[in-house]
């Protein structure tokens, strides 16, 4: 008897201890859901400043839908995105507007960063989400 009550004690604390973990990781990826604003990117040698004179880059995560949108600094873009726990890709070529710009190196720098994006993380107070390609951040964005 005392072994019957044990064992449904252990599942039930089982089943409750998956839940609350399934939960967690939930609240995780909901953290991306909203508008963010880049105020930081890797690679180019022209400071954040030369590369986004007018208007900084933005992304809009709906993850409900698995939809990524924004604007790149100059041109509208949306696509697809999967999401799992902290892993992030984007399946498919991003479609854009095609408006003249008139530097557009931004453009460019921005969109080809984001297409080998591979996870994702916050910083402890969540309000800066960090883009990472393999294990380096290359994106910095704050929410707006």
């Amino acid at each position: 008897m005392i072994k019957n009550i044990f064992i449904l004690f252990f599942f039930g604390f089982l089943l409750i201890s998956c839940n609350v973990f399934k939960c967690k990781k939930k609240d995780v990826v909901s953290k991306l859901e909203g508008n963010w604003e880049l105020s930081y990117i890797t690679g180019p040698r022209i400071a954040f400043d030369g590369l986004y004179p007018e208007k900084k880059p933005t992304i809009n995560f709906n993850i409900k839908e698995n939809l990524v949108s924004g604007n790149n600094s100059c041109n509208s873009y949306t696509g697809k995105i999967n999401v799992t726990e902290n892993k992030m890709n984007f399946p498919e070529p991003m479609i854009a507007t095609k408006m003249m710009c008139l530097d557009c190196q931004g453009e460019q720098v921005f969109m080809s960063t984001l297409s080998k994006v591979t996870s994702y993380s916050f910083t402890d107070d969540g309000k800066t989400l960090n883009l990472i390609s393999g294990d380096i951040a290359t994106m910095r964005f704050t929410k707006k």
